[in-house]
């Protein structure tokens, strides 16, 4: 296992080859990188070496783990790269403030040191955000955009300070049936579904730095004109009963990227990783099997 030129470790079963392509792994390990002030933690999945490269990036007070009913079922179809972006899951908090810029800045530094270029990028709500903003400051980096209950701008100043102000306060325990309410429907939401308590815990043990961090790149973010510029496919998947980013919002932002796709998963809320990943995948595998040809694919 080779040392990354700045001492971080790199497994070399997943590191690509000359030609681009990613070799096939046996098992996946927990990997850190140092990508710009914080360590980021990150897994990959290899897959055969013609295959596209998905990165996913996770939503506001979430670590990566939320995509592990899409991943089981991607996994040899496609390379998957996953990640926890600064301030939550094992990733560092690092410098504050920091923009949804930085977050893009961290992304692209991570495929930078795993020679991955030419992705399709899945982003959820805040990770829809810096899937954009990559695009606009490295389109080279990405081949596809899979925008999943996220918008072109999200949330007004008043709903994110306010939001901020209680968390500061009275911690992010404080925001988590509010919270819930947004991410899934009332049938997910039963006290009898140990899932909805796990999810629960994995937002109140973000680091509260991290999470009010997020909040306010949430809050500063507008990729209005941005969107229009958007020249990759692009599909917009929303839940139809999102509370966060309601489908009437993300349709806009379809609306706004030329030739941009747009889906709506029955049955869903904010998360649909977690409350339809069947739904989702197959979403997916559709939309990446019509998209052209990359500069890694044969």
């Amino acid at each position: 296992m080779p040392a990354a030129a700045d001492g971080c470790r790199v497994d070399a079963r997943v590191k690509p080859e000359h030609d681009g392509g990613w070799g096939e792994r046996e098992e996946i390990e927990v990997q850190f990188a140092r990508i710009n002030d914080a360590t980021i933690h990150y897994q990959v999945i290899g897959a055969p070496a013609d295959r596209p490269v998905i990165v996913f990036a996770n939503s506001l007070g979430t670590d990566f783990r939320i995509w592990r009913d899409v991943v089981v079922q991607l996994a040899g179809e496609f390379a998957i790269v996953l990640y926890d972006k600064r301030g939550h899951g094992l990733s560092d908090v690092g410098r504050l403030p920091c923009s949804i810029e930085d977050h893009a800045t961290d992304l692209a530094g991570l495929l930078d040191l795993l020679s991955v270029k030419d992705a399709v990028i899945c982003g959820l709500s805040v990770g829809g955000l810096i899937a954009q903003s990559l695009y606009q400051r490295r389109p080279g980096l990405v081949r596809a955009l899979i925008l999943c209950d996220t918008a072109h701008k999200i949330g007004t100043s008043e709903s994110w300070n306010a939001r901020i102000a209680a968390v500061e306060k009275n911690g992010i325990g404080s925001i988590v049936d509010a919270v819930m309410e947004r991410w899934f429907t009332s049938a997910f939401r039963r006290p009898e579904n140990t899932a909805y308590s796990g999810y629960c815990n994995m937002l109140t043990r973000q680091p509260v730095e991290g999470y009010v961090a997020a909040c306010a790149a949430i809050r500063d973010a507008d990729f209005t004109e941005a969107a229009k510029a958007i020249t990759v496919p692009t599909i917009c998947i929303v839940g139809d009963q999102d509370g966060s980013t309601p489908p009437d919002l993300v349709l806009s932002t379809a609306k706004l990227i030329p030739g941009a796709r747009y889906e709506v998963i029955p049955d869903c809320a904010h998360i649909p990783c977690v409350e339809q990943p069947e739904a989702l995948t197959a979403i997916i595998r559709a939309f990446l099997t019509s998209i052209p040809p990359g500069e890694n694919s044969p």
